[in-house]
């Protein structure tokens, strides 16, 4: 995150959070989200610059966007337990909560000032409804899958495309259009990919220790009961999270062996040629903005084997 963001940033946190301790506490949020390799803004900034757009507001919108998606990021947390070393796992609880809803009053503020609040809040609904499917187990099928991942990790790319060219006067509805759908399967492809990885982690992230149904989960499970029933055993409930974490590394290896990491790169494939078939629907963009946001969005994917 560069400084013209966090700049931006604190604006909004001095303006939203004037108590001396709340204050600190989002700065200290921020300080931390700052540290992530991804960058919500420049998808924005890309977005925007690509289509000739100059708006002085875009550095806010961009901001804006990094402050939703570090929002969201707490919730989602809060929800795992799974960070405990997060600043915001580590402060009182009831910190913690006032910081989520000074960042909601933040964000309410300047998309009023933009008018921009209709749609950042129908985005945030459906990533919120695909959170409320993950973590309530409702995922079951692949078509499942897919849907809740389209709306709560494809709906927050769609937002960080939209507060781009919501800035752009006169913008295409089609290619308008084309954007939210590229978005969306970025937003897949990024999905499948941590999921990979996270069947493979040998710590609490792993998503087989939650006994979640995410693509590689699903894939394993078909063959589960013939090549290692140990994993049917425990979604079923008759292996204890404890003896789970015992016998982690061979869950882990089946992982490796079963194929479902080699599946999910062919799935990956699928939707990566579909993004490439939307972005050629696009007609000639600004350099060298075009350039960056084909390699954040149309990216030559690789699920890693290893687990970060």
């Amino acid at each position: 995150m560069d400084e013209s963001i966090l700049s931006e940033l604190h604006k909004m946190v001095d303006e939203y959070a004037r108590n001396a301790t709340l204050n600190a506490t989002l700065r200290s949020f921020i300080a931390e989200k700052a540290e992530e390799k991804t960058s919500w803004a420049d998808m924005t900034r890309c977005t925007h610059r690509m289509l000739g757009g100059r708006s002085p507001d875009l550095e806010r919108h961009a901001a804006l966007t990094e402050l939703i998606i570090l929002l969201l990021d707490i919730v989602d947390d809060l929800q795992d337990r799974d960070s405990p070393g997060r600043p915001w796992m580590t402060c009182d609880p009831a910190v913690t909560l006032n910081a989520v809803l000074a960042m909601f009053a933040a964000i309410l503020g300047n998309c009023d000032r933009q008018g921009i609040g209709k749609m950042v809040g129908g985005l945030l609904a459906r990533s919120i409804q695909g959170q409320q499917v993950d973590i309530t187990d409702k995922v079951q099928t692949e078509e499942d899958y897919f849907h809740m991942v389209a709306d709560k990790s494809g709906a927050l790319m769609q937002l960080a495309v939209y507060m781009g060219y919501s800035l752009v006067d006169g913008i295409d509805p089609d290619i308008a259009a084309t954007l939210d759908q590229l978005a969306v399967c970025g937003g897949i492809v990024s999905q499948i990919e941590n999921d990979a990885r996270d069947v493979l982690r040998l710590d609490i992230k792993n998503d087989l220790l939650h006994k979640k149904r995410t693509l590689p989960v699903l894939f394993m499970l078909e063959d589960s009961h013939a090549e290692f029933p140990e994993l049917d055993a425990y979604y079923a409930g008759a292996m204890t999270s404890g003896q789970f974490v015992e016998s982690q590394q061979e869950f882990v290896q089946y992982a490796r062996d079963s194929g479902c990491i080699e599946y999910c790169k062919v799935v990956q494939a699928l939707y990566k040629d579909k993004a490439n078939e939307l972005y050629e629907l696009l007609p000639p963009m600004q350099e060298p903005w075009a350039a960056k946001f084909r390699e954040i969005f149309v990216p030559d994917y690789e699920v890693r084997y290893n687990a970060s």
